[in-house]
């Protein structure tokens, strides 16, 4: 998804060293990221632009964390998020293809504000058409990577069972075993 791939740019070392970077100041990172998101790239964004979808990533991720433990979101960051959609008005028309009809839409704008407005919206569907009560931020302290739980039972708690699931399954099991050779408790 655009959004979540838009937070993980506030780059956290899951692993515990400490190390965070943040992949908008990264050099070609932005490039990549819309490419990868068959979104145009519209040159390097000026420093104002670039404060500004920073601003929008802060909006999105404390929507999130006021989300994921059952609060509403503050109307501030709600703001923040109907500006940055307001920077990429669209016109709809209706395509037809082998009898098929699809909805188009083409931007009105181009640069960095469309681009805020695409992040903006992909989240702003996610909030209005999903279950948004399935959101959730990985319980692994060091990792604070944003995701949508789509398990069953709503039950997932790492964004990434393999890595960050393991290495808390690893920390839990050498801090028990500390505790049985101290003779103190095992909880972290």
């Amino acid at each position: 998804m655009l959004w979540d791939d838009f937070l993980k740019s506030d780059y956290h070392d899951w692993r515990g060293s400490g190390h965070s970077e943040d992949f908008l100041d990264k050099p070609g990172w932005l490039e990549q990221w819309l490419a990868f998101h068959n979104l145009p790239y519209p040159g390097a964004p000026s420093a104002e632009e670039l404060d500004e979808l920073k601003r929008l990533r802060g909006h999105i991720l404390r929507i999130v964390q006021k989300l994921t433990v059952r609060d509403s979101a503050d109307p501030t960051n709600l703001e923040g998020l109907n500006r940055a959609l307001s920077g990429g008005p669209m016109i709809l028309r209706i395509a037809d293809s082998d009898s098929e009809y699809r909805l188009e839409s083409t931007p009105l704008q181009k640069g960095w504000p469309r681009i805020g407005a695409e992040v903006a919206a992909s989240f702003g569907r996610l909030l209005a058409e999903s279950d948004h009560s399935r959101l959730r931020i990985c319980d692994n302290p060091d990792c604070k990577v944003v995701y949508y739980d789509e398990t069953r039972n709503r039950s997932k708690r790492f964004c990434d069972d393999k890595a960050c699931g393991n290495l808390m399954k690893v920390r839990r099991f050498r801090a028990r075993q500390k505790a049985a050779k101290t003779g103190g408790s095992s909880e972290t």
